[in-house]
């Protein structure tokens, strides 16, 4: 049964309000997918947490309104949750004048760094939490190194 603000695992009890239903939203997601509990669980606070320190004050708002309805839903439209990209590893890549963090197979960067320096320092940051790998691109697109982790 899918969780929602008022049937979810107590782990998540103290979390403040929007990092709990992004962590909800996550874990459904994720529990669609096959994930176990203990593995979806975990794996949803984190990425919740790291959704919540990079969303717009929009994205945050548009949560806290969300219904329990659509928490619910495997076809929820306020998912951002990809639970098939958390294998995956990530990709440092040129981005008009700046660098990109991107998931293999990822729609979209997940974050934009001016500095190749910082977006190399999380995309090690992320890898290190999938225990997954980094794959660091030169300007004009060629793989530079790739770090495992």
């Amino acid at each position: 049964m899918p969780w929602d603000t008022s049937d979810y695992p107590s782990s998540l009890k103290n979390l403040d309000t929007p990092v709990r239903k992004k962590a909800i939203d996550i874990a459904n997601a994720m529990l669609n997918e096959g994930y176990p509990e203990d593995r979806a669980i975990p794996i949803a606070t984190e990425q919740a947490k790291e959704w919540y320190e990079n969303a717009t004050n929009k994205e945050i708002n548009k949560l806290i309104n969300s219904s329990d309805q659509q928490l619910r839903s495997p076809d929820n439209n306020t998912s951002s949750a990809r639970p098939e990209l958390l294998e995956k590893g990530e990709h440092v890549v040129p981005h008009d004048d700046q660098w990109a963090v991107m998931s293999q197979d990822a729609k979209q960067a997940s974050n934009i760094y001016q500095y190749k320096r910082d977006a190399i320092d999380r995309a090690k940051e992320i890898a290190k939490n999938k225990g997954t790998q980094v794959t660091i691109h030169r300007q004009d697109g060629s793989i530079q190194n790739t770090l495992q982790y």
